[in-house]
């Protein structure tokens, strides 16, 4: 029976291929050799910078980094300030707790103040989603 079980497995999972690649190679600087090329690369990547520098344009393009959907990282910025600095998750939730359990008395005060953050947080999630490149309303 375990003959089976592991011919079985055999045929089941076939073992997936992988890519070969040559070994890495390393390169030692000097503090100063690395500041240099720092400063020469701009926004490229280390290794990017090298294999141009070594390569030329005869350099093998590399798979990009994962495509991040920030468009604007300054609206995304002031967005994660706001809500590190407000405490609306946790007034919503609380909020939510007393008007469950009864405890909270709904006056125009208190429902204008509601509708108040409810706006706030609307907002917060118009500038996260354009910050994202997204529109409003759209798919996610």
């Amino acid at each position: 029976m375990t003959n089976l079980r592991h011919e079985f497995n055999e045929i089941a999972k076939p073992e997936a291929k992988k890519a070969e690649y040559p070994p890495p190679f390393s390169l030692r600087l000097t503090y100063e050799e690395r500041a240099r090329l720092d400063a020469e690369r701009g926004s490229k990547t280390l290794a990017a910078y090298i294999r141009e520098r070594l390569f030329g344009v005869d350099a093998a393009p590399r798979k990009k980094r994962g495509n991040s959907p920030v468009q604007d990282k300054e609206a995304l910025g002031r967005m994660a300030g706001a809500l590190g600095q407000s405490r609306l998750s946790q007034n919503m939730n609380q909020l939510a707790k007393a008007v469950n359990s009864g405890s909270l008395p709904v006056t125009p005060e208190t429902e204008a103040e509601i509708k108040e953050a409810c706006r706030e947080i609307s907002e917060m999630r118009a500038e996260l989603l354009a910050a994202l490149g997204k529109v409003p309303g759209s798919e996610p």
